[in-house]
This record gives C-alpha cells, structure tokens and sequence, in this order.
C-alpha cells in the first residue's frame, strides 16, 4: 500500500493528509473544478456551490469508503496535489486525483497512477476510476496507462486497470 515514506518518481512525494491541510486541499478542490466557475450567479453563491461539492466529495468518500485514504502530493516538499484512494476487498479506486493549475500536464498524475498501481499488483486487485467525460484529458491519461472502460454513463465512465501475472 502507499504510506508516507512513499517516494514517487520525478522528485514527488505522499503523504497522509493532516488536518492542517484543509485549507490547502479546498483552494485545490477550487481549482480543480473550473466547471462550477461558469454558474451564472453572484460570486458569493458560487463558492458557496464549490464548498458544498468540496463537502460533498469530503462526506460522500467517507461513507462510501469510510476506510479510503486520503494523500497530499508533495514536490520538493511544497503541496502540489491531492489524492484519495480506497484499498477495498476487491478493488483499489482512485476516489480523487487532483494537482495545482502549475503542477499539470506534467506527468505528475501519471506517475502517482503508475505507483497506485504497483501496489494494486502487489495485492493482485484491480484498480477503478470514474472520470468526467467534461475531462478528456484524464480519460486518455488512465486510458494510456492500461485503463479500460467498463461502464460509459452519460457523464462519466468508470475505467478499470487489470494487473497481469508477473
């Protein structure tokens, strides 16, 4: 499993999420969700639509997964993403992935995928993902790293990555 002497590729880093992080974690939810910038409404409502879906993802991980584990993402020892994963009987699912406006597009994801899914093959599980289709670039990442897509919804997909013997 991840845990927090977990070192990554390209200089990154894992580590449990602390509670002094949630400032940190809903600025990135904030960011991550660009979509909920385009309500037509004052500024006000918006965020408090962003604190609501940020709650939501927060409530809805924890009853779902109440055992899901929830990682900040670290690069020289600055916060530049989040990651919540739940390591469940049958399947390992990426709940969250997300990354700093600065930190994407940089492969970062891919390699906090590749590191998920070494320690799914070594408890032989597969891993599962729902991506938004409004995210087409997520889909062609978990789609390059061996994803295939098991459900197609009208607004998601829910992708899944198969170890193979080694």
């Amino acid at each position: 499993m991840l845990d927090s002497a977990n070192a990554l590729a390209d200089g990154l880093t894992i580590r449990p999420a602390r509670s002094s992080d949630e400032p940190f974690l809903a600025a990135l939810y904030q960011s991550a969700r660009p979509d909920l910038q385009l309500i037509d409404a004052d500024p006000e409502l918006i965020e408090s639509v962003v604190a609501q879906q940020y709650q939501t993802l927060q409530t809805g991980a924890g009853t779902a997964y109440p055992n899901a584990m929830h990682y900040v993402i670290e690069k020289t020892a600055a916060n530049i993403g989040a990651l919540v994963v739940d390591f469940g009987p049958n399947e390992v699912r990426v709940i969250y992935l997300a990354f700093i406006p600065n930190a994407r597009g940089l492969g970062f994801g891919r390699t906090v995928l590749q590191g998920v899914q070494q320690a799914a093959r070594q408890v032989r599980c597969p891993v599962a993902a729902v991506v938004w289709r409004s995210n087409p670039r997520a889909r062609q990442h978990y789609i390059a790293l061996g994803f295939q897509v098991e459900e197609a919804g009208d607004t998601a997909e829910r992708l899944v990555w198969y170890p193979t013997a080694a």
